[in-house]
């Protein structure tokens, strides 16, 4: 069975963008109990509430805007500056001690997540090989799966042995990683007339419209 490359190399950037939350998924909440200040369950629910509440509203308008134009010059270059965004923020935890720094953080964390799930959905429907929608799309939750399970474990062994430095700074390498996977396919996209900077004046454009 024959998967595309464009296809391979999103999977591919899937795994590691979400391996590298993996390992710090379900030690996050720990770390915020004894790393930041006055840090309680309240907190801990506020800042999931923070980061899933900006996320949603936030990839609404960006999903619309893509939507508009043809091409895919605005999504990849969405989808790229998300991954990069997203790849600080873990260096962000790490410098946080109150409250305010893990919900700002957050907020980052979905601005930067609100840039890669649209145009990373819109890229891969796009590409699916016509024979093998049902399969590719299972692959890669299946890939996701088995990886954020393995890396899940992991980051609570790092964490119990080295501390929360290492799955911090391992979900920020992971993101990197994921980032770059997706240059070797910006040539292989669907040309649109504007290169890098005009796509996001143009869409500065569209929402002041």
């Amino acid at each position: 069975m024959k998967i595309n490359k464009i296809i391979k190399v999103l999977i591919g950037s899937d795994i590691f963008l979400n391996t590298g939350w993996g390992f710090l998924g379900p030690v996050f909440a720990v770390f915020i109990l004894r790393n930041i200040q006055g840090g309680d369950v309240k907190i801990i629910g506020y800042s999931a509430m923070i980061y899933w509440f900006s996320k949603s509203l936030l990839q609404l308008p960006i999903a619309r805007y893509l939507d508009k134009y043809g091409g895919e010059n605005d999504d990849f270059y969405f989808l790229l500056l998300g991954m990069f965004l997203t790849g600080f923020v873990p260096l962000g935890y790490l410098i946080s001690s109150q409250p305010f720094h893990i919900y700002l953080f957050q907020v980052l964390h979905a601005l930067g997540m609100a840039m890669v799930i649209p145009p990373w959905n819109a890229i891969f429907t796009r590409h699916l090989d016509k024979n093998n929608i049902a399969f590719e799309w299972t692959l890669d939750s299946t890939a996701l799966g088995i990886s954020i399970g393995i890396a899940g474990g992991i980051g609570g062994v790092l964490v119990a042995k080295v501390g929360f430095k290492s799955v911090f700074l391992l979900a920020s390498i992971f993101t990197f990683l994921a980032g770059i996977l997706l240059i070797s396919i910006r040539k292989d996209l669907l040309p649109s007339k504007e290169k890098f900077f005009p796509p996001f004046k143009r869409f500065l454009r569209f929402w002041r419209q």
